[in-house]
């Protein structure tokens, strides 16, 4: 019996000793596979361009704006995902179709917030105070918090990033979204002007150029501050305030807050359509060039397959129907913005600006400023129209199979856009003035920019007025909003109670600032 006893001590010790090396075993193995390469940790200004980069690409410029194209009318959905959102099949309301912006936007809004902590002032580490890369962080924070809250509404915000404490975010309500997205603004503009450039090089929009930040951050608030104008409780103070605002922001398209492109990186609506081939010009639109004889119609279309340009008089029956199309690849005409590889996307256009501004002084019964604000904006317009087509015509994919039939009209500079503005543009603000603004907001920002989303997100703004200045013609019901992103959806119980009725209420429920209770 003590012989047993002994021999079954001696194996638990064996065991012990064998289970003790196999472990250190394991984690010796551990360190000798770790990519030491590989930071786990980096300081904020190799943070930030990041953000900047997804923003541009999967934010602004991705399928929110491809989508929102065709929800607009900007151009027709016309094979797969985009044919089904053109009919307002399934694709509008499931919660897979805008995934992949969920989780980007997500990414966007987690980092922004390590980039301001990490350069908080009692932050002990190397970026403790560091104000202006804290600065930069603050107003992209604010950037990606508006498109999510103006997209999907209630969403959470205060919760995310600490998925310790909080595994399942809960949402924030939009109103509290923009209470913090405007201090953020505020913190923003501070604190980039209280230190150096810090950031340089790897800050892709502005170099670290803090004037230029103060300058985007203000046309923010102007944007915002226009934004809920349905909510607020003294609308001619607010409009003032957005006067204010825009005059304080860009001066000119060099300010502008733009994501440049040169043929190594894809601007994403050409990518899309370069891979996919699910957009197509549209009857809507050509409706709307036609009826002011606008010339950038005589510019904007090429054959889908020949690459051949179409006058306007020739390319009516090559348009895709708005609202109903037939699914199809490489048979209706293009515009040229599908083309268009190396344009820019636009955060915050130096034309947007304009319209703004516009739109406050032509609603504050500002008729005379507004006219001439009005003119200003179409000539920025015009010009960005330009480098649209510049964009195309300049693309190292198009050019490498032989390129776009040039165009033998003459681009279309300022006194263009004058001529344009005296003859067709000035009798209709004459006898609407806020209409024809928007109208005329509504086709300059019609690109390969990525402005679609602030087109969205103007036409539920007028709607929850009962003004429809946009006479849209698809017979399908209109997405109020986007659903949440699936990956929540099935994960996190407090998105799947709000994403209710199997994604219908996009049809029936406005987000908040368009009238809405969530």
């Amino acid at each position: 019996m003590k012989k047993t006893i002994q021999l079954i001590q001696t194996g638990l010790v064996l065991a012990a000793l064998s289970f003790f090396a196999a472990a250190c075993s394991e984690d010796k193995m551990d360190e000798i596979n770790k990519d030491t390469s590989v930071s786990t940790d980096v300081t904020a200004k190799f943070i930030i361009p990041d953000i900047e980069l997804r923003t541009a690409q999967n934010i602004v410029g991705g399928d929110f704006n491809t989508y929102f194209g065709s929800y607009v009318e900007y151009w027709a959905g016309t094979h797969n995902q985009l044919f089904k959102a053109e009919k307002r099949d399934a694709e509008v309301r499931v919660a897979s179709t805008y995934n992949n912006n969920w989780g980007t936007i997500y990414e966007n809004i987690r980092n922004a917030k390590i980039v301001v902590a990490k350069c908080a002032d009692d932050n002990e580490g190397p970026d403790g105070g560091n104000a202006v890369a804290r600065g930069i962080g603050e107003i992209m924070l604010a950037y990606n918090l508006a498109v999510a809250t103006d997209v999907y509404g209630d969403t959470p915000y205060t919760q995310v990033g600490d998925y310790n404490t909080y595994p399942y975010p809960e949402a924030d309500t939009q109103e509290s979204i923009y209470d913090a997205v405007f201090q953020l603004l505020e913190d923003g503009i501070k604190d980039v002007q209280a230190g150096g450039n810090t950031v340089g090089q790897y800050d892709f929009i502005y170099g670290g150029n803090a004037a230029k930040w103060v300058k985007f951050a203000n046309g923010l608030k102007a944007r915002y501050t226009l934004r809920l104008l349905n909510r607020s409780s003294n609308k001619n103070a607010d409009l003032a305030k957005v006067i204010e605002y825009a005059d304080a922001s860009f001066t000119s398209a060099a300010e502008q807050a733009s994501m440049q492109y040169d043929g190594s990186n894809q601007n994403p609506m050409f990518d899309f359509e370069w891979s996919r081939d699910g957009i197509s010009s549209c009857t809507s639109m050509y409706a709307k060039l036609m009826a002011r004889e606008d010339p950038r119609a005589e510019r904007v279309y090429f054959g889908s397959r020949s690459w051949g340009h179409y006058s306007a008089a020739d390319v009516e029956e090559d348009l895709a129907p708005t609202g109903d199309p037939e699914e199809c690849q490489y048979v209706y005409a293009y515009d040229v913005f599908a083309f268009a590889e190396v344009a820019p996307v636009h955060y915050l256009s130096y034309h947007e600006v304009l319209f703004i501004k516009a739109e406050a002084q032509a609603r504050l019964g500002k008729t005379a400023e507004a006219k001439e604000t009005l003119k200003a904006a179409v000539e920025a317009a015009f010009a960005n129209f330009e480098v649209n087509v510049d964009g195309a015509m300049n693309s190292p994919s198009i050019n490498a199979y032989g390129g776009l039939e040039p165009l033998e009209s003459d681009p279309l500079d300022a006194a263009a856009a004058d001529a344009y503005f005296d003859s067709k543009v000035a009798p209709l603000f004459d006898a609407d003035p806020l209409k024809e603004t928007m109208i005329q907001k509504y086709i300059g920002l019609w690109g390969a920019n990525g402005e679609a989303v602030e087109t969205y997100a103007d036409i539920r703004r007028l709607k929850a007025e009962g003004k429809d200045v946009y006479g849209l013609v698809n017979p399908g019901k209109f997405p109020l909003r986007a659903p949440y992103g699936q990956d929540d959806v099935v994960a996190n119980p407090n998105i799947t109670k709000i994403y209710t009725d199997a994604g219908n209420y996009v049809f029936s429920e406005p987000v908040w600032w368009a009238g809405g209770s969530r």
